[in-house]
């Protein structure tokens, strides 16, 4: 349950009828809530089903938006594709719109709400006792008409959307409804009513007309109770230190050097236990954008809470701002291999691990960013090697555009010409660390920053490591697949061959030939036709 926003969603059909052509849906991811109700016009043939499609576009568009678009831009995007979808298909179904449905959008990012409407169903503010109308109508205004709507989704090939945006405070109610909701209720008897949410506000307005509503009447209700974690670190008014010393004491930890060349990653110690402090770049002081990296890299990093990643905290009191991590004094496996390939055991499990750990970072929406040798670190437990996963600023949300974020000889093809990140660009990175590991060279080369690569058909990898199992190199090879067709589109579907070798395809290139793909078939081939030739020259020789 969201520590942010409590929601409720009802509807009931009209009269007697068994199904409502309403439809509505949330869905709240960390800071993020998502609302989407639909009213299918009733006297289309098609408005159960285009309130229903509309609702669920709505909500899997957003689910895997560019995260380099506003919220305003992608409402109107996915508005105005799920408009001419529906138009679209109610003409060559049925030779005219029949896909017809109202659509009240409602999306909120932090205290900030952004909202959107087509057609009549309204969206309420409940503000310290008073309800506000967020949203426009579209009906018209000739009297009599008053319920004939001017504009709707699936109406038109193009459609009209009314935007608005608003601040919410703690305490504040939203509610987006049907408008058969306002048919039956006044003003002051939604306000009492709403309070408790939808269902006790849907089952009131049933009951005042004896359990017979005129029409298909559902509700959604927000209730915004708390301001997120991430908005909350970004309003603290804390300095930025310009310079950092050796020696210097910050808050009890002695910075002991650097750790990277900007100088903005300290080893500490308090206490005589090694820490690592992390300090926002100096941009942050005159650039938001910046600073706004820098509260969420310290906030994913304090609230992913798993052994994947050194743990993190943001202590309460702090002077200036910062972050404080373990420090674990271990390798990378950069440097690892260096020296020689990972044992084939070991490169398993580590594919493992980084599956593992990118599942862990999907149940956030994120992903890693920068998978790659010199980000992780590999310790010593029990004679085995164990791994740690570092650097929490690359972490972005999944489908994120990012350009060309991460390191250029880990990014997948597509990363180069504009697609985003997703679960296939982050299994490339897997891929791509996998090869190194055991082979020690990477499969399409060094890529410099800014440079647009071409993919070459990779060395096959036991040519590089004999060692390596045929199944474990068809794994790989699949995983670094330029070609993101033949690339593993889940972590599932890559981690299940990983614990299952007998299960594992062999894989091909895509240019390999006959020979190459069946040399028995083609063995056996040459067998039969040799055979055949040589019984003929037999009967010849013997005439």
């Amino acid at each position: 349950m969201s520590s942010l926003f409590k929601t409720s969603t009802f509807g009931l059909a009209k009269g007697k009828e068994p199904l409502s052509e309403d439809f509505a849906a949330v869905r709240v991811v960390d800071d993020l809530c998502i609302t989407v109700l639909c009213d299918g016009v009733g006297s289309a043939a098609a408005g159960a089903k285009a309130s229903r499609r509309a609702v669920n576009y709505l909500l899997n568009s957003f689910k895997a938006r560019p995260r380099s678009w506003s919220i305003e831009k992608s409402l109107r995007h996915f508005i105005s594709n799920i408009n001419e979808i529906l138009y679209r298909e109610g003409i060559e179904e049925y030779e005219r719109p029949e896909y017809l449905t109202t659509l009240s959008v409602a999306v909120i990012e932090g205290n900030r709400l952004y909202g959107a409407n087509v057609g009549d169903s309204p969206i309420f503010l409940l503000r310290e006792g008073e309800l506000l109308r967020l949203s426009v109508p579209h009906t018209s205004h000739e009297e009599g008409m008053e319920h004939v709507l001017t504009q709707a989704i699936g109406m038109e090939e193009q459609v009209e959307i009314f935007f608005f945006e608003n601040n919410l405070h703690v305490g504040d109610r939203l509610l987006l409804a049907s408008d058969g909701l306002e048919a039956v209720l006044s003003e002051k008897e939604i306000i009492e009513q709403m309070v408790a949410g939808a269902v006790p506000l849907i089952k009131y307005a049933s009951k005042k007309v004896k359990d017979d509503l005129p029409d298909d009447t559902t509700a959604v209700t927000i209730d915004i109770l708390g301001e997120s974690k991430r908005q909350s670190l970004k309003k603290i008014d804390l300095p930025i230190p310009e310079t950092l010393k050796k020696g210097e004491t910050i808050d009890g930890y002695r910075l002991l050097r650097p750790l990277i060349q900007n100088e903005r990653t300290w080893l500490a110690e308090k206490k005589g236990v090694r820490y690592v402090l992390k300090f926002p770049p100096v941009e942050a002081t005159r650039d938001e954008t910046y600073l706004d990296r820098f509260v969420k890299e310290a906030w994913n990093a304090s609230r992913l809470k798993a052994g994947f990643f050194p743990k993190a905290v943001i202590p309460a009191k702090r002077s200036c701002r910062y972050y404080v991590m373990e420090y674990i004094d271990a390798p990378t496996l950069k440097e690892e291999i260096a020296r020689k390939p990972l044992p084939v055991e070991d490169a398993v499990n580590l594919g493992k691990f980084l599956l593992h750990a990118s599942q862990f970072l999907l149940r956030y929406d994120l992903v890693h960013g920068d998978i790659k040798p010199e980000n992780i670190l590999v310790l010593r437990r029990h004679g085995k090697r164990v791994y740690k996963l570092i650097d929490f600023g690359s972490i972005v949300e999944i489908f994120s555009l990012a350009s060309r974020a991460g390191t250029p000889s880990y990014l997948a093809p597509e990363r180069f010409t504009g697609e985003s990140i997703s679960e296939q660009t982050e299994i490339f990175a897997v891929g791509i660390t996998l090869y190194e590991a055991l082979g020690r060279k990477l499969p399409y080369g060094e890529i410099e920053p800014f440079q647009t690569p071409t993919f070459r058909t990779p060395t096959p990898l036991r040519r590089l490591n004999p060692l390596t199992p045929a199944w474990l190199e068809a794994v790989i090879m699949r995983a670094v697949e330029k070609d993101k067709t033949r690339r593993y589109e889940r972590y599932s579907e890559m981690e299940y061959e990983l614990t299952h070798p007998e299960k594992v395809r062999p894989y091909y290139p895509e240019n390999a030939t006959l020979l190459e793909r069946e040399p028995v078939r083609v063995y056996r081939w040459a067998f039969t036709v040799s055979l055949v030739i040589n019984l003929i020259l037999l009967v010849l020789l013997l005439r």
